[in-house]
């Protein structure tokens, strides 16, 4: 009976996606126990501290299909000890003598640490797939409307002309350097652990670093230079990153609910019949989908923080925030990949509605690109006097809704220096993009070949 949202057979199509549910299933959760258990028996064999036949038997054994769940779980529980009942489950299934080297050297935490590691490794190339397909989207969004004129808008307000090609880009430009941090992060906190109780190896000391490193190699991670019980800085890294993809999701999904508002109107992040915006007003369409992803985005900086309260450590080990870990890291990256899913399918379906765009650009009749006014004047006056000029007509035009057109041209100090065919054409949103066309070239160019090589 599942009881949280993430299992929810109501809400887990909301809140996460099915490959990263089965990463942090308790199927996988036990099969990477296990998997650490055979790896620290195989690579003892290689160095001849275990008989190699002992270490076999343990490797053919240690699978998930010959343990008994139920057995495990009452084990725990009334143990109070989260691995002792799997190394006494994994010892009986071993024929002849081979149980009494299942463990040899390790303390718990060496396993449960090493198995979240193996969890998080998963967990980072389904994450690495959805935002190389998530990158491509928005590249491809970017090219197409990097000629789409619409208002940029500071503080809420409109501010200058800007493309949504630009603004997306924007976004792809953010996406990629998530991509590059954990592709940079593998070799931080991608680390097996084994270390023995106090983290000194002295339970195998002549043969320590050698199993270590075999270990760590049988695994695909990273050796740790030292013991990494109480350093658990990667553990906030990898937190953080997977907080901050969740971030520029989530900045997305907001920006989208913003333009999507009924006066603006802009982009809408689709829409097909059978979509229900509200129980009681049958002409809503809510960006429903944008909204479940900005709350999600909340729910995962929330609990990534516990990374950094899990940095202060006491002693040599301390369990009080280890427990914490094995809660936090599979929500943070399961609500992520929900996030990234909602989102993929949304800018895949993305309405764009340029007419309400254009109509927006003309919304303040020209004082949008007062800037490009106020320069232009300058050339003739200084900026400064010019800034004034221009914010007393501009002033003007607003305060009694007129266009800046008009208090332009009947302002003598500026037409002194300007024709009317400057300023019309000084007045035009649609001449004052910037380099909007060629920033979205430079983000392509840059992140075009990270979708193309995987990396």
């Amino acid at each position: 009976m599942a009881s949280y949202v993430i299992d929810s057979e109501l809400y887990k199509g909301i809140y996460g996606s099915e490959e990263m549910n089965k990463v942090f299933s308790d199927e996988s959760l036990l099969q990477k126990w296990l998997d650490a258990e055979a790896a620290l028996a195989l690579a003892e064999a290689e160095v001849g501290l275990i008989p190699e036949a002992a270490a076999k038997e343990i490797a053919e054994k240690a699978k998930f299909e010959n343990l008994d769940m139920q057995t495990i779980r009452k084990g725990i529980v009334e143990t109070s000890h989260p691995l002792i009942t799997l190394i006494r489950s994994l010892e009986k299934v071993c024929e002849g003598d081979a149980g009494g080297y299942v463990h040899w050297g390790a303390t718990t935490q060496d396993i449960m640490d090493t198995a979240v590691v193996l969890q998080m490794k998963e967990a980072q190339e389904v994450i690495l797939i959805q935002l190389r397909k998530f990158l491509d989207t928005c590249l491809e969004l970017a090219e197409e409307h990097k000629e789409t004129i619409m208002p940029g808008r500071t503080h809420g307000q409109h501010a200058l002309p800007v493309t949504l090609g630009y603004k997306i880009a924007i976004w792809a430009d953010e996406i990629g350097r998530h991509i590059e941090r954990l592709e940079e992060g593998k070799k931080r906190y991608l680390m097996g652990q084994f270390a023995g109780a106090a983290g000194t190896l002295a339970s195998i000391s002549e043969n320590g670093l050698d199993v270590q490193e075999r270990y760590c190699r049988i695994l695909g991670l990273e050796q740790p230079t030292i013991t990494w019980h109480v350093e658990r800085d990667g553990f906030a890294e990898f937190a953080s990153i997977i907080a901050m993809i969740s971030g520029t999701v989530g900045k997305i999904a907001n920006e989208i609910i913003n333009l999507q508002r009924s006066e603006l109107g802009e982009i809408e992040e689709g829409f097909a019949m059978g979509k229900v915006g509200s129980s009681t007003m049958p002409h809503k369409r809510n960006p429903m989908v944008c909204e479940y992803v900005v709350g999600l985005t909340r729910l995962v900086q929330r609990n990534a923080s516990l990374g950094f309260d899990g940095m202060i450590q006491e002693h040599e080990r301390d369990m009080t925030f280890w427990l914490t870990e094995w809660s936090f890291i599979p929500q943070i990256c399961i609500l992520t990949s929900g996030g990234l899913q909602q989102m993929q399918g949304v800018l895949e379906g993305l309405i764009v509605h340029k007419e309400n765009m254009n109509r927006n650009l003309y919304l303040l009749q020209g004082l949008i690109v007062s800037e490009n006014l106020m320069l232009n004047l300058g050339k003739y006056v200084g900026r400064q006097i010019a800034h004034d000029l221009v914010y007393e007509v501009s002033m003007k035009a607003f305060e009694e809704k007129r266009s800046l057109l008009e208090t332009t041209l009947e302002n003598k100090e500026i037409m002194e220096h300007m024709s009317e065919e400057e300023v019309r054409t000084h007045l035009d949103p649609k001449s004052y993009i910037g380099l909007c066309k060629q920033f979205v070239d430079r983000v392509e160019k840059k992140w075009s070949s990270t979708i193309l090589s995987g990396k």
